[in-house]
């Protein structure tokens, strides 16, 4: 979801602003060491795509909108520091070229969509990959099985962070029941659409070049066989 400016309270996003610049500035020094001759064409491919998806939003609160966010599929196919990245300098795009997001929210939208989409999508991705290899080969239907929960799951938790922040400095008039749970129900069924999106791209991927998938090389680094 994009926020625009006053969504919540000017303190409450100079917070956030921080916290987004301290977390682009870790996730610059540590992406490099996902980024190879392998991965930098494919940054490139995974922010265009991104910012494509991105474009087709739809209202879903006053000031807010809501679109595919894209963070499990950039860190399960390029890494999570490269993918927050990814999705940082999308929505910085936006917001200063297309008016998507408020520049105020900015901060805000970095850290849910950029922060805990991806942690939370790739940690998910990670920890199912991690159970499927104990019971066995992986296979391109457990693989894409593993990238829809993530992508589901990275989306609900973006959604909340939202939550989070309107409910330590929201300006609006609605209640935090109301706002939670019309959050919660419209992202489980944006995270469904996502889920599927990212699952078809990963398996394609996958299918191609299992030499591009972060995910994939990662368990082949840990010792265990992609």
């Amino acid at each position: 979801m994009h926020m625009s400016d006053g969504i919540v309270s000017a303190p409450v996003s100079l917070i956030f602003a921080v916290i987004a610049v301290a977390a682009v500035g870790f996730c610059t020094v540590r992406a490099r060491a996902e980024l190879d001759e392998r991965a930098v064409p494919l940054a490139g491919l995974v922010a265009a795509f991104i910012f494509a998806v991105q474009m087709v939003n739809f209202p879903i609160l006053p000031g807010v909108s809501g679109h595919l966010l894209g963070g499990a599929l950039a860190a399960i196919l390029v890494g999570p520091y490269t993918g927050a990245l990814c999705i940082a300098i999308v929505l910085v795009v936006q917001s200063l070229l297309f008016a998507d997001g408020g520049v105020s929210a900015l901060g805000t939208n970095i850290t849910n969509m950029a922060v805990i989409g991806v942690l939370a999508g790739y940690g998910t991705a990670v920890l199912g990959l991690t159970l499927a290899r104990r019971r066995g080969e992986v296979s391109t239907r457990t693989l894409g099985g593993v990238s829809f929960v993530a992508a589901l799951v990275g989306t609900v938790c973006a959604a909340m962070g939202f939550v989070v922040e309107f409910t330590l400095g929201g300006a609006g008039g609605a209640s935090l029941s109301t706002v939670a749970g019309y959050m919660f129900v419209t992202h489980v069924l944006i995270g469904i659409g996502e889920g599927l999106i990212t699952a078809l791209t990963v398996v394609a991927v996958a299918g191609a070049r299992p030499d591009l998938v972060h995910l994939l090389r990662r368990s082949t680094r840990a010792g265990v066989p992609a």
